[in-house]
């Protein structure tokens, strides 16, 4: 028993936990002894339908026959195609039940899971020989194989369904060329005669074409290689490092700086006062400690207590002053270091300041006022978003200034202008309610417990501070925030776009900066209709109207032009050359725009199977040419493409295209005559 053999199969366990183990070998006697007896589920089921293993089940197999109909392959067909079947039965099934308990494909955590199993499955459709999307095909079987005791699979079948066709049709765009890559760098290694892929690869492979670490090994592995992967990961440090690097700046350098102290916390007043008294700690200046700070210096100074918030958490930092007398530092920013030590980043403005003083921090209330503004709509804002497009919508990121709210979260697919409407709605609903702001410190299992929204990934202590609004939002939240929602004023989207696969933003503004953009929206439409000589409230009307106008006076000139152009080309078929029994052509053209060249070139090879013309227009010292070759010319061996790369290349241009029509350009307008010359020694040494 044991062995590899796969001679037996374990239907049922029994487990007696009676030690701990402290990873030394040191067993001590649990205080709690237990039996832990379970059967597995679908290894019974192999039993009892006599098949071989958990891919020959019954309702597994009905999932491997539908991707059988889809890629064509037949199980049992051979080894490697078994293996391809049942990696995309299995990865298929679990990114169902990932997706239905609110899991979307991300680059991190349970997200990223997910996505790895989705592109594994995808490789493999293509090594079945599937060309473009066919998971998403499958997920109707999956959830009527397991719907009996998932019966919320059947509920959300349709946003199951569009999940995995957006991912598929996401990694499509790309996985191809991956492949491609791949199977080039693949070569090359084997011709060296190594057996390792490069890391440098793999890690091109991951950055340009999203292919996930696993998914190169696995690649490499089929075809008996491993993957130098301590490699890929120097790649990839070495680009956050990067990164880190790009981002940082001269407020970053004070959070590594030695500031003497001991560990004890900088004291946080900002949410009961927006102005407090402290002591001088430490000041920075020029990098270094020093025990003063002088009119027109900058620095930073660190304070035992403090109401202005460190930037932290998408929010921006306060700003203000530190006084003492006459004596004024402008505070521009506030950052945390590792200690928890807020640093103010500043200039002294007039006076000074040192160590031990005692000074008097009053935060800038408007500013203050304006982000927790912003702060306060952004938790409406993912309430809404989460009631309007499904709870699988979860922050990824936000910044909160005055008045601006940027916020990024997990989502599928592109936003409808429906949506939008609904969010924006939802939003301003609750801002009209008057909904009262609460915050309340609490256990972090009691808050959980209560309903509070946390972030996922994040780390949070044993006490948390929770902030409601209404029954609307109830989130973990350390930021400052408003009394009553309706003090946000409005709220208006001003962009939604997408920054990643499965992640969106949303930028808003709100309170004076909405009413801002409102009132310059108003004058806006107010120019236009006077511009347009209507009212506001006919603008629409007004401008349907001129665009049409518009449209036909356009037709209309089209059409005078064709005319004209027309004329020309029978005047121009007037006065040709023949030249070996062809009817050759050479004309510049005035301020004619390149389309009507190749309009008027097009009648030309039209009108007379045995025409031979270039056309030119010359604009800003740049030429334009085209050329055309009618039927019996083109199969007397001229051909526009080679006559037009011959003519160009006199004025220093290139140019090419098809036997009957090509198109280039020139530099050198002073050669264009001398080009045109050319045209018919070109086409007698093609006659011979």
């Amino acid at each position: 028993m044991g062995c590899d053999c796969d001679r037996y199969m374990e239907v049922w366990n029994v487990v007696f936990s009676q030690f701990n183990n402290d990873g030394n070998n040191n067993y001590t006697e649990l205080a709690q002894k237990n039996i832990d007896t379970g059967m597995g589920l679908e290894r019974l089921a192999v039993v009892c339908q006599d098949v071989d293993s958990l891919f020959d089940v019954d309702t597994v197999m009905n999932i491997t026959n539908r991707v059988t109909e889809l890629t064509g392959a037949s199980y049992g067909q051979s080894y490697e195609k078994d293996v391809s079947l049942r990696i995309i039965t299995d990865h298929i099934r679990a990114s169902v039940m990932m997706i239905c308990d609110g899991v979307l494909p991300s680059n991190e955590g349970r997200g990223y899971v997910l996505r790895r199993l989705l592109r594994r499955a995808a490789r493999h459709g293509r090594l079945l020989g599937v060309e473009g999307g066919f998971l998403y095909e499958v997920v109707p079987t999956v959830i009527r194989e397991n719907e009996g005791h998932y019966p919320e699979l059947r509920e959300r079948e349709a946003y199951i369904t569009r999940v995995v066709r957006v991912e598929e049709e996401n990694f499509g765009r790309t996985i191809d060329q991956g492949l491609r890559i791949f199977a080039e760098c693949l070569e090359k290694v084997k011709a060296e005669g190594k057996t390792v892929f490069p890391g440098d690869e793999a890690f091109r492979l991951h950055d340009t074409y999203g292919f996930p670490l696993d998914l190169t090994i696995d690649m490499a592995e089929d075809e008996h290689m491993t993957v130098d992967e301590e490699a890929f990961r120097e790649r990839m440090e070495a680009q956050r490092k990067a990164a880190r690097d790009a981002l940082g700046d001269a407020k970053d350098a004070w959070k590594g700086l030695d500031l003497g102290l001991d560990n004890t916390p900088t004291a946080f007043t900002g949410y009961d006062t927006l102005t407090d008294t402290g002591k001088i700690l430490a000041i920075v200046s020029e990098g270094e400690l020093c025990s003063s700070i002088r009119s027109g210096e900058e620095g930073v100074i660190v304070l035992d207590k403090t109401p202005f918030y460190a930037e932290k958490g998408g929010q921006a930092a306060d700003f203000g002053a530190i006084t003492l007398g006459d004596s004024v530092f402008q505070v521009t920013d506030v950052q945390q270091d590792k200690g928890e030590k807020y640093l103010h980043s500043g200039k002294m403005l007039s006076g000074s300041l040192q160590v031990e003083d005692s000074v008097t921090a009053a935060v800038d209330t408007e500013r203050r006022q304006a982000i927790a503004r912003a702060h306060s709509a952004t938790h409406l804002l993912q309430a809404a978003l989460q009631k309007v497009l499904g709870d699988h919508v979860h922050q990824a990121g936000s910044l909160n200034t005055p008045d601006h709210v940027r916020f990024d979260f997990t989502h599928f697919s592109a936003i409808t202008e429906e949506e939008l409407k609904a969010v924006t709605e939802q939003v301003n609903d609750a801002i009209l309610a008057g909904l009262p702001v609460e915050t309340k410190v609490m256990g972090i299992d009691e808050a959980r417990q209560d309903g509070a929204m946390a972030l996922f990934g994040e780390k949070y202590g044993d006490r948390v501070r929770v902030v409601s609004m209404g029954d609307v939002s109830k989130e973990l939240c350390g930021g400052t925030h408003l009394k009553n929602t309706a003090q946000v004023g409005s709220f208006c989207i001003v962009s939604e776009g997408s920054i990643a696969s499965g992640v969106r933003r949303i930028e808003a503004v709100v309170g004076k900066e909405s009413l801002i953009q409102a009132a310059a929206h108003t004058a806006l439409i107010r120019r236009a209709a006077t511009a347009l000589k209507t009212n506001p409230t006919e603008l629409m009307n007004r401008l349907e109207q001129q665009l049409k106008e518009t449209r036909e006076l356009r037709q209309q000139m089209d059409q005078m032009q064709s005319k004209l152009l027309a004329s020309d080309a029978d005047r121009f078929l007037y006065a040709a050359k023949n030249v070996g029994g062809l009817n050759v052509i050479t004309a510049t053209l005035n301020s004619m725009s390149a389309q009507a060249l190749r309009k008027i070139g097009d009648m030309l090879r039209d009108k007379d199977p045995k025409v031979v013309a270039v056309l030119s227009t010359v604009s800003d010292e740049k030429i334009t040419f085209h050329a055309v070759c009618g039927k019996e010319a083109v199969a007397k061996g001229i051909r526009a493409g080679e006559l037009i790369k011959t003519v160009t290349a006199i004025t220093g241009g290139s140019g090419g295209g098809k036997p009957d029509s090509a198109m280039g350009g020139g530099k050198d307008p002073i050669m264009l005559d001398n080009a045109l010359a050319m045209v018919d020694n070109f086409v007698q040494d093609k006659l011979g």
